[in-house]
């Protein structure tokens, strides 16, 4: 008995050899032949034009086919993952759909996770033709800071960036506030940078200083393997993990995906709501919080969606009840193009969605697999708790999926105010709901296939935009280096606005 313990634990040992041998022999610098390049590329479109139901939705058919051969003449030599990921993406963005991307291979993904790579300095706000910095990571660089106004990188400037790089980011039909948000998230504008033009160990800079003077600097790229980690960062992450519980840490996890703050003096809550994907208590939440609305009374909701990216409808669907006063549908139709494909061999959990397609949907006379509930089905409005203030809904271009139908339905609502910019995903609609990833057998790239093509309301106007604020709140240079929440603010602004004028009212009705 102890010998065959021992050989399943040297067995055991083996593997676990085998796989660090194997990730510790990644090359990112691989190049593949343009045989297998080619493959991978015409598996890429065959699987788009057999299986996405919104190929041609806002591009014609002669435009993509276009786009698609312009992509495979590009293979002429060797490329790299990156390299190859770049000429997808590029391609796929044409489409004109926020839920059709393309993703690193596992292996490189899992490389980029530990390597310590070199990285663009700057975190960036971007809009219209401004580029304003939000961090800079190179912390003995004094003189670019949050809020400086960059003119051009490396000879590029800020329109010749945004205009290239729009090119390889996806989005929703022609909101290009979901590109500009895309940009501004994060470090995205640096990957995005680097993942196009390359990233040298230095960059020339032209900025705006505090006086508006032009100025130049050649600013390094931030190198890890040059800067000493901070032994009381390294002690404060090490302490939250070491002392913190698992019920605290699943709290603030929750409280970072969902959160309430109610004050009472101003009649007025705040929510705070960055998803609506399963796994948060999301129902539960709801329920609680309209409940305390109506307990105490309260006549104003402010809901922050500016970070929410969407995630299950029908979590979407019970917030919308909570607040629209009168019957909705989901959907005037949803359908899918096929159930069954050819190249199930390369599409993730392939079976699983074929099954489920078989059971949920129906062909009809338009050859279309129809998801008929959601096409008959209307929803109706609450009677307990629902809430019936005044509802102010932070939006942008982060605003995306599923909060794009939450969004659309209520817009219009008398008592429905939207404020801040154009959501990055759909208003007429989208292409989504089961998306698995395809992953392609030569290089390992991946990308996301939607399968269903939603229609929300048909005699929407259908001008390929996203949700349209009912005020705008725009960015400046100035909120992003004093850190003000000019959204937030708007919507401060007029609640009080109204509270004054209602008061007034009052005053003279006495």
């Amino acid at each position: 008995m102890k010998k065959i313990i021992y050989l399943f634990l040297w067995a055991l040992f083996a593997v676990c050899l085998s796989c660090r041998t194997n990730k510790e022999a990644f090359n990112p610098d691989k190049k593949y032949s343009p045989e297998k390049l080619r493959e991978d590329y015409t598996l890429f479109r065959n699987i788009l034009e057999e299986s996405h139901p919104g190929l041609y939705w806002y591009a014609p058919k002669d435009s993509m086919d276009y786009f698609f051969s312009n992509g495979y003449s590009q293979i002429k030599d060797s490329m790299t993952e990156p390299q190859f990921r770049n000429l997808l993406t590029f391609v796929a963005t044409k489409i004109d759909c926020g839920h059709t991307s393309v993703r690193h291979s596992k292996d490189y993904s899992e490389y980029l996770d530990t390597a310590k790579i070199k990285l663009f300095p700057f975190g960036m706000k971007f809009w219209a033709d401004t580029m304003v910095v939000t961090v800079n990571i190179n912390r003995k660089d004094s003189l670019i800071k949050r809020g400086t106004v960059i003119k051009s990188i490396s000879g590029l400037s800020s329109t010749q960036l945004r205009d290239t790089m729009f090119n390889y980011m996806a989005t929703d039909g022609y909101s290009m506030t979901g590109k500009y948000q895309s940009l501004s998230n994060g470090f995205n504008f640096g990957s995005w940078y680097t993942s196009i033009f390359g990233l040298t160990n230095n960059l020339d800079v032209d900025y705006y200083d505090s006086a508006g003077n032009e100025k130049k600097e050649l600013v390094n790229v931030y190198n890890p393997l040059t800067v000493d980690t901070s032994k009381k960062d390294s002690s404060v992450r090490r302490a939250f993990y070491t002392y913190s519980s698992h019920k605290d840490r699943k709290y603030q996890r929750l409280y970072n995906a969902r959160n309430l703050q109610v004050d009472t003096v101003g009649s007025t809550a705040f929510m705070t709501l960055n998803t609506f994907s399963n796994g948060n208590g999301l129902k539960r939440f709801f329920r609680n919080t309209f409940k305390t609305l109506d307990e105490r009374n309260i006549q104003n909701l402010v809901i922050d969606l500016r970070s929410n990216g969407g995630g299950d409808a029908n979590n979407s669907t019970l917030l919308t009840k909570f607040i629209i006063n009168k019957k909705f549908k989901l959907a005037d139709s949803l359908y899918a193009s096929t159930r069954h494909s050819e190249y199930d061999k390369y599409i993730n959990k392939s079976l699983g969605y074929r099954m489920l397609m078989v059971f949920l949907t129906s062909k009809r006379e338009d050859e279309k697999y129809h998801f008929g509930y959601f096409e008959r089905h209307y929803f109706r409005p609450k009677k307990n708790h629902h809430f019936n203030g005044n509802t102010y809904l932070l939006i942008g271009g982060n605003s995306f999926s599923a909060t794009t139908l939450f969004a659309g339905a209520i817009k219009g609502q008398k008592n429905v105010t939207l404020v801040g910019e154009e959501t990055g995903g759909g208003y007429y609609g989208n292409s989504a709901w089961m998306i698995p990833d395809v992953t392609l057998p030569n290089t390992g790239v991946r990308f996301r296939l939607p399968k269903f093509r939603l229609v929300v309301d048909k005699n929407r106007v259908k001008d390929g935009h996203g949700v349209m604020p009912d005020v705008l709140a725009l960015p400046t240079a100035e909120a992003i280096r004093k850190g003000i929440d000019f959204k937030a603010m708007k919507a401060s602004e007029i609640i009080q606005r109204r509270v004054q004028s209602n008061n007034a009212s009052i005053i003279l009705h006495q």
